[in-house]
């Protein structure tokens, strides 16, 4: 999840990891309603590759978390990205001033 000047925005790559089976739907849904989730087009795409080379990564391990940090990069001004993940979101952000990884 990412918080920019515009408001809360998530990449639609997200949601594959954060919907399973024991998720309480009617939370999801009201989370879902609060937030823009933002397509995965090939330009995104194409930036969250760059973000994982920069970074030294590379893999379906990592595919999510780029596209997430693509996603914030695309936002105007500075961004947090809200992640259970912070280590690897500040290894594909560490070139990027304007972006504030905090851990939920």
């Amino acid at each position: 999840m990412c918080r920019g000047v515009l408001g809360a925005r998530c990449a639609a790559a997200v949601l594959v990891e954060v919907i399973h089976p024991r998720i309480n739907d009617a939370a999801l849904r009201w989370t879902l309603s609060r937030l823009r989730v933002e397509p995965v087009t090939q330009t995104l795409a194409q930036s969250a590759a760059a973000l994982l080379r920069t970074a030294g990564l590379h893999g379906h391990q990592y595919a999510i978390d780029a596209t997430l940090c693509a996603t914030a990069l695309a936002q105007p001004g500075r961004v947090t990205i809200l992640t259970s993940d912070v280590e690897d979101i500040t290894l594909l952000t560490a070139n990027h001033p304007r972006v504030t990884v905090e851990s939920v």
